[in-house]
């Protein structure tokens, strides 16, 4: 278990598109890594997140509880397929594509409990929701991907910031367990039901 990238983003306009005309929106999902393992340069996280990191929309992401965003490496060869499918022009995805602060190997929804204390580098993280996908989502994406993610469970999900200091790519994390009540799973369950997915 631990970190293959760091990756960060400034807000920029996202054009949507759909049945009307299009629009620009402001978005910071459009995240490139600063760290990882070839290049593991050390980053500060504070209470809001990474140096250097935006995020456009505070109510739906960033704050002190969704400071930080994860997401499983072990979820791109699943994406990348579903890419093909659709004849997207996306080519080969690169970490931070789906605006993830931290991709990571070795842990995925399952694993991962509401409350976990997770310690990396110097920094120490507590595991808080699922992430929710919405509209931006599906315009990175090119089609509505967002009933993807959550049929497949696939939502990566947030942490807050407990301690601050500095990790890299390449930090082992270590997972001291919550109550263990509920899943990033479960959660998904739940946004499947409240959608009626």
């Amino acid at each position: 278990m631990h970190i293959l990238s760091i990756s960060v983003g400034k807000v920029s306009k996202l054009v949507i598109l759909g049945d009307g005309p299009s629009r620009n929106v402001n978005s910071a999902i459009e995240k490139k890594p600063i760290s990882d393992e070839d290049h593991p340069i050390p980053v500060f996280v504070g209470r809001l997140g990474l140096e250097g990191d935006q995020q456009a929309d505070l109510n739906v992401h960033g704050g002190a509880e969704k400071a930080v965003y994860v997401y499983p490496v072990e979820h791109y060869p699943f994406w990348q397929k579903l890419l093909q499918e659709h004849a997207s022009e996306l080519g080969t995805l690169s970490h931070g594509f789906f605006g993830e602060n931290l991709t990571i190997e070795g842990l995925t929804e399952d694993e991962v409990f509401v409350g976990d204390l997770w310690t990396v580098g110097e920094v120490e993280f507590l595991v808080e929701e699922l992430r929710k996908p919405c509209f931006k989502f599906d315009a990175k994406i090119g089609f509505k991907a967002g009933p993807h993610m959550v049929l497949s469970a696939r939502s990566g999900w947030y942490l807050s910031v407990l301690k601050s200091g500095i990790i890299k790519a390449g930090d082992k994390i270590s997972v001291q367990p919550g109550e263990r009540s509920v899943s990033i799973v479960k959660q998904n369950e739940a946004l499947k039901r409240e959608r009626k997915l």
